[in-house]
């Protein structure tokens, strides 16, 4: 299977490449008492790699493969070093940052909007996110392959670091008072921010955005899918771009 690596073995051979990022790892609870099980624990603890105890049950679903209790989930594309991306010295940024979008589907189609739409890179957490796996590639039609893709441990401290490099955040929130289109997207640093569809963003990123807009419904309809409102939010910025520069396109 594409993305994954089965078997105690070749999960430490994973582990000890450091050129291979690793979204995240699942162990069989029973297995946890294991010598090399316990190393696997010991090395994604060392790389800050997610990983997990989930049921036997859960494990059916691989049982054609030799997976002795652990399987690694591993990313078809190369992550980018927050660090090094603030270290670019491009005069002005664009990013998304999604906050628990969950549906690699969705995922795919935001990363691919971000790429057509001139954005510089897109941050999500390791945790309640869609990563970046087979599914999520096919999605964006490999944009993930043209666009820093930054996966981060804690969202609000890299909002706090990208606030301290002169980024404005804008939150895309149901309930805020001002519409995406009466914010100037132009001659600055920003990050938009989308929040899971069932939740949408946590209070903790809500108190930290500079402005939160929201897309104009003209129904009694509960709200656009995010990767529909991705899309609009994105092309606002595009179309503003586009305008005050009067370039041609």
């Amino acid at each position: 299977m594409d993305n994954y690596v089965f078997g105690r073995n070749n999960v430490i051979e994973l582990l000890n490449n450091k050129e291979r990022d690793i979204n995240k790892i699942i162990i069989m609870k029973n297995c946890r008492e294991n010598s090399k099980i316990s190393q696997i624990i010991n090395m994604a603890k060392e790389r800050n790699i997610v990983f997990q105890f989930i049921p036997k049950e859960k494990f059916q679903q691989y049982k054609e493969y030799a997976h002795q209790g652990v399987i690694a989930y591993v990313s078809p594309v190369k992550y980018t070093e927050i660090e090094d991306f603030l270290a670019n010295h491009k005069k002005y940024k664009k990013v998304i940052i999604t906050d628990g979008v969950e549906d690699p589907h969705n995922f795919g189609s935001i990363v691919r909007t971000a790429v057509c739409g001139g954005f510089d890179a897109v941050i999500f957490p390791t945790r309640r996110n869609a990563q970046v796996n087979s599914t999520v590639e096919k999605s964006s039609a490999g944009a993930v392959n043209h666009i820093d893709m930054i996966m981060v441990n804690s969202l609000p401290s890299i909002i706090d670091k990208l606030k301290n490099k002169d980024f404005w955040i804008i939150a895309a929130d149901i309930n805020a008072k001002d519409n995406y289109y009466d914010i100037d997207y132009c001659n600055m640093n920003f990050a938009i921010v989308l929040g899971s569809e069932k939740e949408g963003i946590s209070s903790t990123i809500l108190k930290k955005a500079d402005y939160k807009v929201k897309i104009p419904i003209l129904n009694e309809f509960d709200s656009l899918n995010v990767a529909n409102a991705a899309s609009i939010i994105i092309y606002e910025s595009v179309k503003q771009t586009v305008q005050k520069s009067g370039i041609s396109v």
